[in-house]
């Protein structure tokens, strides 16, 4: 009877590690299925993230050409527009120089002669004066501009009038004035060359230069 007891209990644990074992094989058969699963949704995502970083790269490359393009299609239209500018400002400074002298005149200084676009160079410096008019005991440096600006001003002061001298040496006994001619002004620029003792040269209806100076006007001296 022990015995039939003894038996039929191993029956039953044997029964239950069977039971366990075929739990067990199910369970991981299904967590190898979903790990599987898993792997495959990872090598999708990887896909689709190679695709766009591919997508993204080809993108870039495509803006960085069309920028390239563009920087090129606007460094020719600046090019363009700073050749025409340069022959644009050497048009006005050629409608100055012939009625400018005439200008003077009135004012009492005899023009003796004229030079266009001087240039000097020293030091490595370069110094270029768009019209130098001469007078027997006075220089005359013009700074010609389409467009006449505050800084225009400033800049012939800075880079003509001031270093003049040390530049063209033989002119030391000399006076220097100064003088800038326009065709536009913007920012008042007129009036302020003015103030800083410089001839203003503008043009009449019939393109001929007029010095717009009043009488009271008493040019500065650069030393």
């Amino acid at each position: 009877m022990l015995e039939q007891t003894i038996e039929k209990g191993f029956e039953q644990v044997w029964q239950m590690f069977k039971e366990t074992d075929k739990k067990l094989e199910r369970l991981f058969a299904k967590t190898s299925r979903q790990q599987e699963e898993t792997a495959q949704q990872l090598r999708e995502t990887d896909k689709k993230v190679e695709g766009y970083f591919a997508e993204t790269s080809r993108q870039q490359e495509e803006t960085a050409h069309q920028l390239r393009e563009t920087d090129k299609k606007l460094e020719k239209y600046f090019g363009k527009v700073r050749e025409l500018d340069k022959n644009w400002g050497k048009l006005v400074e050629t409608l100055v120089k012939p009625s400018v002298a005439q200008e003077f005149q009135k004012r009492g200084i005899a023009i003796v002669g004229s030079g266009q676009r001087v240039e000097r160079h020293r030091n490595g410096e370069t110094i270029e004066i768009d019209i130098l008019l001469t007078n027997t005991d006075v220089m005359i440096v013009v700074e010609v501009k389409t467009t006449l600006s505050v800084d225009d001003v400033n800049e012939h002061i800075d880079k003509h009038l001031k270093p003049f001298k040390r530049f063209f040496t033989e002119y030391q006994s000399k006076k220097i004035y100064g003088a800038v001619a326009y065709i536009h002004v913007e920012e008042k620029a007129d009036r302020y060359a003015y103030k800083k003792e410089l001839f203003v040269l503008g043009f009449t209806a019939n393109n001929l230069v007029t010095i717009k100076n009043d009488s009271k006007f008493i040019p500065k001296i650069w030393e």
